[in-house]
């Protein structure tokens, strides 16, 4: 009865705290907040200058005593006290949009599949300290299948890709738990690497992350488009050192990705390859399903579906799937406490 008045007073929340992007659920209303996982820091005074969004307009364009960083690195905490700073802001962010008198709220988060005890201690301390009353882990896969409306409780496999900012996870799903798991810290970051990288080495042009994402998301490709596409590639020419504008072209940028792509798949085909013939009976006749950012890639899914020989299809809003799952168990967690991850630091629930 007092844990319910508790959860009255206060507004719990899911969070998808994702390498490149944070989002945040509130109980009964939805997905609320939808930011850069970025941090402004003032480096002479430790200050923190600005949180989210705010933080991302900062990137490459702040003098050099302060740094725009990102306090999560291949979906993993690398910075506690900046990550705990963030977590706080989405916190309180949430709160005092309920009522002055609101307790600390009960918090689910969203972590990648294989992260250690250590790393998983090391988010809950996070939000505990950031004003959290309870925290409970999800592995990001099984929140994403939950947002995808998959039957995760039933005895059937559901075989789950999502590739988010930092990591790329596959995993087999069956009776609320993950039977098979394999991650990659090969994801959208990787693939914004190899596009500065190409540019570089081709045309020994000097471009930033931000014009490596446009290029991605414009015109970047695993298979081969209908129609041949071209962007222009903006950056400072490392011989000369003057500004320099070069003409790439899709089928330019699908061989920059090409290696990074590769080997997506290919820890997608060794799941496939070690998953249980009975479940894998299942994933045949389900389907392979992408999500997360990574899976926008243009013709990624059917790239997948020619190397594993499986239907493969993007979920219905893939960038929000985790968070629309996490959400989906703190509205039912009674019935859905099961599918949480299993962790020894983790209190039982009061």
């Amino acid at each position: 009865m007092f844990n319910k008045i508790l959860s009255f007073l206060s507004q719990d929340i899911a969070i998808d705290l994702g390498t490149a992007t944070t989002l945040v659920y509130a109980r009964g209303r939805g997905i609320i907040i939808f930011e850069p996982s970025v941090v402004a820091v003032n480096q002479k005074t430790g200050q923190i200058l600005a949180i989210g969004q705010e933080a991302k307009k900062m990137v490459g364009r702040t003098p050099a005593h302060i740094v725009a960083t990102r306090p999560l690195v291949k979906g993993v905490i690398s910075d506690f006290e900046v990550t705990e700073q963030m977590l706080r802001y989405f916190v309180e962010k949430v709160q005092k949009r309920k009522m002055l008198l609101a307790s600390r709220p009960r918090v689910i988060i969203g972590v990648p599949c294989e992260v250690t005890e250590v790393e998983k201690k090391s988010v809950r301390d996070a939000a505990l300290s950031a004003g959290a009353r309870e925290v409970y882990l999800i592995e990001q896969p099984m929140a994403a299948a939950i947002g995808a409306r998959l039957p995760v409780q039933e005895a059937g496999g559901n075989l789950i890709v999502d590739i988010g900012g930092g990591t790329a996870q596959v995993v087999v799903i069956s009776l609320g738990g993950i039977v098979l798991a394999k991650s990659l810290r090969i994801a959208g970051d990787k693939l914004n690497e190899d596009i500065i990288h190409f540019a570089q080495e081709e045309y020994k042009l000097l471009i930033g992350e931000r014009t490596a994402e446009e290029i991605k998301i414009g015109i970047g490709s695993a298979s081969p488009m209908k129609e041949r596409k071209h962007m222009a590639m903006r950056g400072r020419n490392l011989v000369t050192g003057l500004p320099e504008e070069i003409l790439v072209s899709d089928e330019d940028i699908r061989r920059a990705l090409e290696k990074s792509v590769g080997q997506i798949v290919n820890t997608i085909k060794s799941a496939v390859e070690e998953t249980p013939p009975e479940l894998l009976a299942d994933v045949m006749r389900r389907g392979i399903y992408l999500t997360g950012g990574g899976s926008l890639l243009h013709g990624l899914d059917s790239l997948v579906a020619k190397e594993t020989k499986i239907h493969t299809q993007i979920i219905e809003d893939p960038v929000t799937a985790v968070a629309r799952g996490a959400g989906l168990v703190l509205e039912n967690l009674d019935e859905l406490r099961e599918v949480l991850s299993k962790t020894e630091d983790l209190e039982p629930p009061r």
